[in-house]
């Protein structure tokens, strides 16, 4: 099918994204109850209409949804929900994640959980470069002391993943950060002060509400013993990552440290084991799915020039470097919502945004920025991206039970755009 003949009038491209949206949010928010609808079953009536409206044969357009279902990108995401199920699993089946919320619970006093979990959240996602990985290896830990202190199990989960996107969105080893530097061509460690300045009021704001929570918690956790061998699992996880491992290998070698002090401990055999990793990696099968409907639907938008719709009709109303700047950031969000990865939709602007960085004056660092700050802050929110996926996965609770709690990265996306606002000349 060639390019031309595929192409559609903009806002028929985007129409799957609508239909999504109409179908889970508008069905949940009449029902009362967002368990309701799930969202595997509202991207199967998004994508089945999105391969009604793209043109060509039937085969074709199956295709091309198959091929953007399968695409690397997607296919790592899969491995990675797999392997984080298996090891979750296997973890709680050695009573790995107990020994660990007794551990924190321990050492840490109530009243400063919330901040210091946020905090912590901040610090491992800047060492690690990726939102993902710290969400794997915190989140369990944070939904296990919900467990036991009667803490809200939504709020829990919420303050970890915003603040998985702290380093997401300023560590030098990110790939947003590297994504968003190359695109405009301008060093690491400028975009890191010019980003700086823009979400450390963010944190703090976020920190002190999480701060000022803690004082009026009032619960008195029945913290078990330690078992001491049971937090190796946990630990090496955060260790490996923070020396730079990659995640999948990180999540393989926690599931065979797993087994091994289960094997010695006595709480696992050769079949529980493998129970246990089933069960775990069956616990991920619903986001599985919906990561690769999402995928194939997303690329059938670009395919069908949704994507393109939207940057012309950005850059053909840019007036003046304030309005680039907002351009810049509607540019990147809006890929963003249709890429469902802040690393590919900052790929794909990168290059108009350089163009329009060097029209109307935009400091390289001010434009790499805005980018990766943007982005970030769409991703941390959609209910299809990964980190919130994986969150769900680990947890049980839908999405949109977790975003009313993401102070962080709704923090972030206020600052940026009153950056721009308010922008000294």
């Amino acid at each position: 099918m060639s390019k031309e003949h595929s192409k559609m009038p903009g806002f028929l491209a985007l129409s799957p994204l609508v239909v999504f949206l109409v179908v889970y949010l508008v069905s949940s928010l009449l029902a009362g109850d967002f368990y309701k609808v799930p969202v595997s079953a509202a991207f199967l009536l998004a994508s089945v209409y999105a391969v009604g409206i793209t043109r060509g044969k039937l085969i074709d357009r199956v295709n091309i949804f198959s091929q953007s279902a399968g695409h690397w990108n997607i296919m790592l995401m899969v491995w990675i929900f797999m392997l984080a199920g298996a090891f979750a699993g296997s973890a709680k089946e050695i009573g790995s994640i107990e020994a660990t919320v007794n551990f924190t619970l321990s050492i840490v006093p109530v009243k400063a959980l919330l901040a210091g979990l946020f905090l912590t959240s901040c610090f491992v996602s800047l060492a690690i470069g990726t939102s993902v990985g710290t969400i794997v290896a915190l989140v369990p830990i944070a939904n296990g002391i919900a467990a036991e202190t009667g803490m809200s199990q939504a709020m829990m989960a919420a303050l970890i993943v915003g603040g998985s996107f702290f380093g997401d969105n300023l560590s030098f080893i990110s790939d947003t950060t590297i994504a968003a530097t190359r695109a405009v061509g301008c060093a690491m460690k400028d975009k890191f002060k010019a980003n700086f300045i823009i979400v450390l009021p963010a944190v703090l704001v976020v920190a002190g509400i999480y701060i000022y929570q803690g004082l009026h918690l009032n619960v008195e956790p029945d913290t078990g013993s330690i078992e001491w061998l049971k937090l190796i699992p946990y630990i090496a996880v955060i260790l490996l990552s923070l020396i730079g491992l990659d995640v999948t290998m990180v999540l393989f070698m926690g599931i065979v440290l797993n087994a091994i002090i289960g094997f010695c401990t006595g709480c696992l055999d050769w079949y529980s084991l493998l129970g246990a990793i089933g069960s775990g990696i069956g616990g991920m099968g619903d986001l599985i799915i919906v990561t690769l409907m999402a995928g194939g639907m997303l690329g059938l938008i670009r395919h069908n020039g949704g994507l393109e719709y939207i940057m012309n009709g950005i850059v053909r109303h840019v007036r003046g470097r304030r309005g680039a700047e907002l351009g810049i950031g509607l540019l990147t969000g809006l890929s963003n919502l249709c890429t469902a990865n802040n690393t590919i939709a900052i790929i794909t602007v990168g290059g108009i945004v350089n163009d329009i960085s060097d029209k109307y004056g935009i400091p390289k660092r001010r434009a790499a920025s805005l980018m990766d700050i943007f982005s970030c802050f769409v991703q941390g929110i959609i209910p299809y991206g990964a980190q919130l996926l994986m969150a769900t996965g680990l947890t049980g609770l839908a999405a949109t039970q977790i975003i009313p709690y993401l102070y962080y990265p709704f923090a972030v996306g206020i600052c940026v755009t009153l950056s721009i606002i308010f922008r000294r000349k």
